[in-house]
């Protein structure tokens, strides 16, 4: 197994990276594309399938973001005593939750008040890490028997809905997508906590395939066998159209929508076809990267190295133009200062630009931000005196 300097894990690195980089065209699309401000590009009623899989590729980002975050947690876990990995997390998700509503909000906003909160992937990685702190101090096959569970099961609840409004909102929180109102507060609830804080928790327990007395060959195999048997169980459960997905799929007047309709899955809360999907690939992604060679993995693993960094700056630098360009095609720039969502803005309705713009946008980004996430990651190298810089 090759690794980068610090003993750090190329395949991983390098699928952390791939992930960011998709992640990017999804925002650059909600900045940048017309048909953004008009429906959403899973509504097969108004959607294409340009527009649809370029929204659905974007899907794969976030469930192994956390997952990954998790098995990160673990890797940390190696070199320190537990009770040292508890601060850790309890540090680094206290950290994140805090970024979130402050300077990553600013970031999609462009205003820092409090009369909105947008909980997004970052507040869930914090909350994420806060319970991944207590669940270390369980056993292995506790932990792994609670998320599966939780994995699994959590979509019987999805007609649920309490009566109280106390105990609506904190359901809301735990696993329901919603503007909720709190006095002079709206909070979107974009990123309700189950079944993510579970999904870190698998992500945390995977890096016991990476223990160094684990074979790379039956590394390759286990991840192969993971990453099929995933998918083959999305197949066979969204075929029955019973369980897995509030969504349920029908024939559409063509082949290629009747298509769509199978893939068009719910994000908020991941559903468990969601996570089979978006997780299975990506096993099948690290069976095979570990030794693949190249300047565009060099590249991945680069980004992949610094996805906080990444992060952050990717959402200032398309905001920024983003105003411009509103500017340029006769908006205002206080248009660009967002209420609750990009998308939820009437004043930009008529603003943005074709789909292939947006892949264009998307690949001048990239390739304007690799050069800083490489300066900034030797820097972090060169500089390991700094704790700070481990949070970036």
């Amino acid at each position: 197994m090759t690794t980068t300097r610090a003993k750090r894990i190329k395949s991983i690195d390098m699928l952390r990276g791939l992930v960011m980089v998709i992640m990017a065209l999804d925002h650059v699309r909600d900045y940048f594309h017309y048909d953004a401000f008009f429906y959403d590009p899973s509504d097969l009623s108004q959607t294409s399938v340009g527009i649809f899989w370029t929204r659905f590729i974007t899907h794969f980002c976030a469930p192994v973001f956390v997952f990954l975050a998790g098995t990160s947690a673990f890797f940390v876990g190696q070199r320190r005593s537990k009770k040292e990995l508890f601060v850790w997390l309890l540090k680094r998700g206290i950290w994140l939750v805090i970024a979130e509503v402050t300077i990553i909000k600013f970031a999609w906003m462009f205003k820092l008040d409090f009369s909105t909160v947008v909980l997004q992937v970052i507040w869930v990685l914090g909350i994420a890490m806060i319970f991944l702190a207590g669940f270390i101090h369980l056993p292995k096959k506790l932990n792994i028997s609670l998320a599966l569970l939780f994995v699994v099961g959590h979509n019987l609840f999805d007609s649920y809905s309490p009566s109280g409004a106390v105990s609506s909102g904190i359901w809301t929180f735990l696993h329901v997508f919603n503007v909720v109102p709190m006095g002079n507060i709206t909070i979107l609830s974009g990123y309700p906590m189950i079944p993510w804080i579970f999904v870190m928790l698998l992500g945390y327990h995977f890096g016991e395939f990476y223990r160094p007395s684990y074979a790379p060959e039956k590394r390759k195999k286990s991840l192969i066998w993971l990453g099929l048997g995933m998918l083959v169980a999305f197949v066979l459960i969204r075929a029955t159209n019973l369980y897995g997905d509030a969504i349920k799929w029908e024939v559409q007047d063509t082949a290629s929508f009747t298509v769509l309709s199978f893939f068009n899955l719910t994000k908020y809360p991941p559903s468990l076809l969601f996570l089979l999907v978006t997780l299975g690939l990506p096993m099948i992604f690290l069976a095979f990267a570990e030794n693949w060679r190249g300047k565009l993995t060099e590249w991945l693993v680069v980004i992949g190295r610094v996805p906080m960094f990444f992060y952050i700056i990717h959402i200032y630098v398309i905001h920024f133009f983003a105003l411009l360009a509103a500017m340029a095609t006769g908006f205002q720039a206080s248009d660009m200062v967002i209420d609750l969502w990009i998308n939820f803005q009437p004043e930009l309705q008529g603003y943005g630009f074709s789909l292939w713009v947006v892949y264009l946008i998307w690949v001048v980004l990239i390739l304007a931000l690799f050069p800083i996430c490489k300066w900034y990651d030797s820097y972090k190298t060169r500089n390991r005196q700094y704790w700070w810089l481990s949070y970036l």
